[in-house]
């Protein structure tokens, strides 16, 4: 998301005044807009291995920062409310969290990750001599560059972007600007992007903002849904409902043993996450290192890229062109679409059992259900989470479906496509968060519940005649269908039909003891055991 004009920041007005970025060559750009030092600070280890892991495994504070930026700036009600996307816009304050990640901002962020850690790394290769180990100092001030980077940084490299119109090229530049200041870098400017095709620092930057973004803002909320859905399972293991089959009424189950068949099939694709390789690809303009190989013959390159790539918390493809293909990001977005599949069942299903009846839904304090009729609660809740996930699944199986595919060694159509990673999975998580406030409203009413229950006393008709099948009554199906089907069935009916069985006694005796209420089988004990079979820490985790 690109701020407006309005919300530039005194020091991005001052940069963009420069009158030799609006007239110098592309050569003087760098010069011209160079920042003057300041005191850079990180507390990243020096040896490359410690630095490397704890890059991966610190708090995302940027990613807090950054939100904490935006929320801050002068106008932000207006330029919401001329987002052309409503997750920009109406649903600002939903996804917000998201948007580090996926933004333009984070884009350009991971790249100067990316272009940094490959920096340092061509220091540590002993037969790179152009390149001598950093000293700590230059280390850490290369290792700040990264982690204090923030939305006014970005805007610098957006202002060159304006001159190269090459997003990667100006992403370079910059990094030259901001270490032309420390004696150490600046002797190996030109090493920045060395032996890269922009490819090399986007599949990366992608990779990336998916493994983070999706660990640390996607699988929380999709946990707190299947949690908040067992809880409806074990809370309503007991109380029992009146199935329906095609419409119509069938074998009694339980309201928790229902919700819990959702948490089970949710939590079971969650576990498939687990499965998923980010992978990132580092070999060049056509995945042969062939400009790395002429520099420098002697070094094992695809060691070498294997060895960064893997520094980066990813796993390395070695096959490739121009691009990563992307097949990993296919596997990821299609375990959300089936994951959002059985959400919509949920949500579905949590409409019909409100408009039954079975649910009353909590009144919200100064809340409109209708513009008309005072009386409504809507179950806006999960209609905007099923249409939502409709929109998501949309644009996930799009991005799957066409990542994969590219002309020869590249084409760009994949550039564009993969700015909208965070579209679809912004409209996911809007609906997580709808469905959890769905959750949140519903009271069982349990009066409607037997209501039901007390009017379909056919639904005993499976289990008479079931018993008559083990006794020997010839013909209990066809019995049961003349004695139900169609025919209004009470009580006394039941009773009289079972007391005129040839039944052994203690049969007879238990038949006559059954009520609709009671005729759930094992669905209680299902329920009640339901956190036996989800599992939320494997799953829900991209390693």
């Amino acid at each position: 998301m690109s701020a407006p004009p309005s919300l530039k920041s005194p020091a991005t007005a001052a940069f963009l005044a420069s009158p030799c970025l609006a007239v110098a060559p592309r050569a003087a750009v760098l010069g011209a807009t160079a920042q003057p030092p300041r005191r850079l600070s990180c507390s990243a280890a020096v040896g490359a291995e410690a630095r490397d892991l704890e890059v991966m495994s610190a708090p995302l504070d940027w990613a807090a920062r950054s939100v904490g930026e935006l929320e801050q700036a002068t106008d932000l009600d207006t330029f919401c409310m001329m987002a052309l996307s409503p997750l920009d816009g109406r649903y600002f304050r939903f996804i917000k969290d998201l948007m580090p990640f996926f933004s333009e901002f984070g884009l350009i962020r991971y790249r100067v990750l990316v272009e940094v850690r490959w920096l340092l790394k061509l220091s540590q290769i002993p037969e790179v001599k152009e390149v001598p180990p950093f000293s700590e100092e230059a280390q850490l001030f290369l290792d700040a560059i990264i982690q204090d980077f923030s939305i006014n940084d970005a805007k610098e490299v957006k202002q060159i972007e304006k001159i190269t119109n090459h997003d990667v090229k100006a992403v370079e530049y910059y990094l030259k600007q901001k270490c032309s200041s420390n004696p150490e870098v600046a002797k190996v400017l030109e090493f920045f992007h060395f032996g890269c095709t922009s490819e090399d620092i986007n599949n990366l930057s992608h990779a990336l903002a998916l493994k983070e973004g999706v660990n640390t803002i996607m699988f929380p909320v999709m946990i707190d849904v299947c949690s908040a859905i067992c809880s409806l399972a074990t809370e309503n293991a007991h109380v029992p409902l009146l199935s329906k089959t095609h419409g119509q009424p069938a074998s009694p189950t339980t309201l928790g043993k229902e919700m819990a068949n959702f948490a089970a099939r949710l939590s079971d694709i969650g576990k498939s996450f687990s499965e998923v390789k980010i992978l990132g690809k580092f070999a060049g303009a056509v995945g042969n290192y062939n400009a790395d190989v002429v520099a420098y013959p002697e070094i094992d390159w695809p060691k070498m890229t294997e060895e960064f790539v893997r520094s980066l918390g990813l796993e390395f493809n070695p096959y490739v062109t121009q691009i990563e293909p992307h097949d990993y990001i296919s596997k990821l977005f299609n375990l959300f679409v089936q994951f959002n599949i059985v959400l919509t069942d949920f949500d579905r299903d949590m409409w019909s059992y409100i408009s039954a009846g079975y649910f009353k839904q909590i009144p919200k304090a100064g809340e409109v259900g209708s513009s008309t009729m005072p009386h409504k609660i809507n179950p806006i809740n999960f209609e905007n989470s099923e249409g939502n996930l409709s929109v998501s699944n949309g644009l996930l199986c799009t991005l799957s479906m066409k990542l994969p595919i590219s002309r020869l060694q590249r084409d760009l159509t994949d550039s564009t496509v993969l700015r909208n990673l965070g579209v679809g999975l912004g409209h996911s998580l809007l609906a997580y968060k709808a469905t959890m406030q769905g959750i949140k409203k519903l009271e069982v009413n349990k009066v409607r519940l037997d209501e039901d229950l007390e009017q379909t006393w056919e639904v005993l008709a499976e289990p008479i005649q079931t018993v008559m099948r083990r006794y020997g009554i010839p013909e209990p199906f066809e019995k049961l269908k003349e004695m139900t089907r169609g025919q209004a069935v009470t009580k006394d009916s039941i009773r009289k039909f079972i007391e005129g069985l040839d039944l052994p006694e203690d049969a007879q005796s238990s038949l006559l003891k059954l009520t609709p209420h009671s005729y759930t089988g094992e669905a209680e004990n299902l329920a009640a055991n339901i956190w036996n079979v989800v599992d939320l820490k494997s799953g829900f985790k991209i390693k």
